[in-house]
């Protein structure tokens, strides 16, 4: 819940306690205590100084930090992050706001829709809370008057349409009085709204998690005896069975799912945000940091990203100074290469900037010393956030939200277009030319483990070579086309290029194979099935051997003329 100076917040939320019975019999004593003191509320219980427990709150009668208050209804276990207000602590809010599934935005009904109610509303959807609650609040000052809320709704809605809410409810409520927080309100007959509290018992946060793409970040290594080995983690997002298979990164290790163990007993599924331990069948290594995601299901993996910063420390930034960036459970070092402009908070325009003051929002450009597998944060809450820690205090210096990836020489003054070296002259330094030797065919085939080993040898014959899969593309949906995209590129710098899993339809493959020259390319379909030999430019490999499936795919590139003959 967040609000301008005096708008009734801490009010708000200590009403919505008070009335759902959620308050301690000794809470409530030292509330009336209190109020009899300092109370603002005049001879009613002032139930703002629930929330409000900083002495400095107290005296003030404003929210400095932020506070957090647990309750619970027959439908709904709740918990309240009473955030500050005032510009000056935009961080406090940050910070309460970036876990949040929905936002309480209060307005003065005296006052209307003011500067300070549209830099809330942005930090809110700036941080990707899905569902905004506005209350307009002190109804009982103006008479509850329809016209005047119907008002502020529209001055509202005329700047919240360009944000990123899923929906918005507007409710009129009168917080110290109790006039529709938990009951409905007799002097406001015209609401069709319902109440504060019917509407975060009834609204679908559920479906707001992302439970398509399985994202487990390993926090720990559990080995409590030499028979059993566990990785214990928080489900980032998705949804993982027993018999899953999952590819364990930055390695890309495959494996199947054994187990899933909690403290309650062995699951058969688990999701998004449970905390459990994982079993694999096969003992490959995995460490903290390492994340498992399903195979169809990859992240983006690079270096470099655009995103959003909320800068937390009272010294700004400096851009020559390298940062520990914490994404999930893995710790890279960081730095800010570019300051693309920084949000003017009360006009909410972009504008030049050359450093970050305290409470500064901007959007930059980063870069990481190691890749990071992560998504843009409208996608993936979870793994598209991070955090910037100064490498010498160890405190916390900034909060992230991920727009999207830089690649290679974006924005950094690289110039590009046709390359300078030709294919001959490539050809005459490594002694061959750019080639594809594509696997496809069903993913269950074991074509991976054929495909590894086939770079290896090509590799250590001398050859250049590189390997390319669906982990290195994040839109599963296009990986047969994104793959195309890179496989090209590589052949055209020279390399050998091994491909696997690119094609498993046979409509993915033909539009594949009609991309590139046929005598560029050997095509292998890896098939536990009986070989059918229609098509000569392929070439079929049983998988039972690999080590016999990698010698003959060396010996059809060699009757090819791709590589010499040994």
């Amino acid at each position: 819940a967040v609000g301008s100076v005096d708008d009734g917040k801490s009010t708000l939320i200590g009403r919505l306690l008070y009335d759902s019975q959620g308050i301690y019999d000794d809470q409530l004593a030292a509330v009336e205590s209190a109020s009899k003191r300092r109370g603002s509320a005049g001879d009613k219980l002032d139930l703002a100084l629930l929330t409000d427990g900083l002495r400095a709150e107290r005296e003030q009668g404003i929210t400095i930090d932020v506070a957090y208050r647990y309750f619970s209804t027959d439908r709904r276990k709740f918990i309240i992050a009473d955030t500050p207000g005032h510009v000056q602590y935009t961080r406090n809010m940050a910070t309460g706001a970036s876990t949040a599934d929905v936002a309480l935005i209060l307005i003065d009904a005296r006052h209307g829709v003011i500067q300070q109610s549209r830099r809330h509303a942005y930090i809110a959807s700036l941080l990707g809370i899905p569902h905004l609650a506005v209350c307009v609040n002190k109804m009982d000052l103006v008479g509850f008057e329809q016209e005047r809320f119907e008002a502020i709704r529209r001055d509202f809605l005329g700047f919240a349409s360009d944000l990123s809410f899923k929906d918005i409810r507007f409710l009129p409520v009168s917080a110290i009085d109790g006039d529709n927080i938990v009951h409905p309100s007799e002097r406001t007959p015209w609401n069709d709204s319902g109440t504060v509290l019917g509407y975060l018992e009834e609204v679908p946060v559920a479906a707001d998690r992302n439970f398509e793409d399985f994202r487990f970040p390993v926090q720990y290594v559990l080995r409590p005896n030499l028979d059993y080995r566990g990785f214990c983690g928080q489900i980032a997002s998705g949804v993982v069975s027993k018999g899953d298979e999952v590819l364990v990164l930055p390695s890309r290790r495959r494996s199947r799912v054994a187990a899933i163990d909690t403290y309650s007993g062995e699951l058969d599924t688990a999701f998004a945000p449970m905390s459990v331990t994982l079993r694999l069948e096969d003992e490959i290594d995995v460490s903290r940091g390492d994340m498992f995601i399903h195979p169809d299901r990859v992240p983006i993996v690079g270096r470099r990203f655009e995103a959003d910063l909320v800068w937390m420390n009272e010294r700004p930034l400096d851009q020559s100074a390298s940062l520990l960036l914490k994404h999930t459970t893995r710790m890279v070092r960081a730095h800010v290469d570019r300051i693309v402009g920084r949000t003017d908070l009360e006009t909410l325009a972009e504008e030049p900037a050359t450093s970050l003051q305290l409470n500064d929002i901007a959007r930059v450009e980063l870069s990481c010393n190691q890749p990071l597998h992560f998504d843009a944060y409208v996608d993936n809450r979870s793994t598209g956030a991070f955090v910037l820690i100064d490498a010498i205090g160890n405190n916390t210096v900034a909060a992230g939200m991920i727009r999207r990836p830089i690649a290679d020489g974006e924005g950094d003054g690289t110039v590009h277009g046709p390359s300078l070296v030709s294919l001959d002259a490539r050809r005459a330094r490594r002694g061959h030319v750019g080639a594809l030797i594509a696997f496809a065919g069903v993913p269950e085939a074991g074509q991976a483990a054929i495909a590894q080993r086939l770079e290896r040898s090509l590799f250590e014959r001398g050859y250049a070579t590189t390997f390319v899969d669906t982990t290195l593309v994040a839109d599963g949906s296009r990986s047969p086309e994104l793959l195309a995209d890179i496989a090209a590129q590589c052949i055209k710098a020279g390399l050998l290029t091994v491909m696997s899993g690119a094609a498993p339809r046979a409509a993915d493959r033909e539009a594949l194979r009609a991309r590139f020259d046929p005598t560029q390319v050997v095509w292998i379909e890896s098939s536990g099935e009986s070989p059918v030999r229609g098509d000569p430019a392929i070439c079929y490999v049983p998988p039972e051997d690999d080590a016999e499936a990698v010698s003959a795919v060396l010996a059809v590139l060699e009757e090819r003329g791709l590589i010499d003959a040994t």
